[in-house]
């Protein structure tokens, strides 16, 4: 166990991936904001990239639960004036876009929601660590059924092992998540 992922009284930390883009009120900000207050309702400090959408979203449903926020954030976006969301409890600068990925995989566990480009290059990356054996055995959960077809076009296109797919788990709600989140790691 790797004690530098520890949040505050060491609870668990989960690393939640997702897009910067969803707007406040969509179903998908709503569905992450839900995700924050479970994950914090279980005991688990929420980490993701600090910014706004479904990253914002989770942090503010954790926080309205009275639940911990670790946001990590990268130089990268300093010149575009982004600010890290107000339901971000601890900010962590990381100096770039590398660091700040090798920080987002130091976690308890792994939820993907719904994203772009940099929730692939996360997920893609927390995919290969558990892989190699780089990353002890933790829950890696994509949140929603569309991941079943992503996970199917790897399967069908690729050099992707069934032992592979079995490190990916996917839900069909918050709840679920959550609950497959909770279960013993190494499984």
């Amino acid at each position: 166990m790797r004690t530098e992922a520890k949040g505050p009284t060491n609870k668990r930390i989960i690393a939640v991936f997702g897009g910067s883009a969803t707007a406040e009120g969509s179903p998908g900000y709503k569905e992450a904001r839900r995700v924050g207050r479970l994950l914090a309702e279980a005991c688990f400090t929420v980490m993701n990239g600090g910014y706004m959408g479904t990253m914002e979203a989770v942090s503010r449903g954790a926080k309205e639960t009275g639940g911990h926020t670790l946001g990590i954030t990268s130089a990268a976006f300093y010149w575009r004036g982004i600010q890290a969301n107000p339901w971000i409890d601890r900010e962590e600068k990381a100096p770039d876009l590398l660091s700040r990925l090798r920080r987002l995989t130091q976690a308890d566990g792994f939820l993907v929601l719904k994203g772009s480009l940099g929730t692939l290059t996360e997920f893609s990356l927390t995919w290969s660590l558990l892989q190699t054996r780089t990353i002890p055995p933790v829950p890696f959960v994509l949140l929603g059924l569309h991941w079943q077809r992503v996970l199917d076009a790897f399967a069908a296109n690729s050099y992707v092992r069934s032992q592979d797919l079995v490190l990916i788990q996917v839900a069909d709600t918050p709840e679920e998540a959550v609950a497959l989140l909770k279960q013993e790691r190494g499984r």
